[in-house]
């Protein structure tokens, strides 16, 4: 696959509580996101940050319970980002999805891993 040049990156921000069915909504997404047969996906889970409601969430040791946050990050043609939104939205009860316009320089796999 040869994905350069202009497409588009999602970033959907979530908490590390967020189910999808009783499987956590950031693992869902990526399993759903590989089944589709999408370029990558990748979690990054913060340490810190707070949403609408202002609340902080850290990884501090006296929290009892965090909820921290969580962003999935994906790559792909605008096309595919436009067709699975619907799915995204439908999996998740809360957070934020951002797109943004990328120039991927590039993605290319070579005969021993997938860099």
């Amino acid at each position: 696959m040869k994905l350069e040049g202009e497409q588009t990156l999602m970033r959907v921000f979530i908490g590390e509580s967020d189910r999808w069915k009783s499987q956590p909504l950031h693992e869902a997404l990526v399993e759903m996101l590989r089944r589709e047969g999408f370029a990558g996906a990748t979690v990054i889970k913060g340490i810190m940050g707070f949403g609408c409601h202002s609340v902080t969430h850290t990884d501090k040791l006296l929290r009892f319970s965090a909820d921290l946050p969580v962003i999935v990050e994906v790559v792909d043609t605008p096309e595919k980002i436009k067709a699975i939104m619907p799915r995204v939205d439908d999996m998740m009860s809360g957070g934020m999805v951002t797109l943004e316009n990328v120039h991927v320089i590039r993605y290319r796999k070579n005969e021993n891993s997938c860099s």
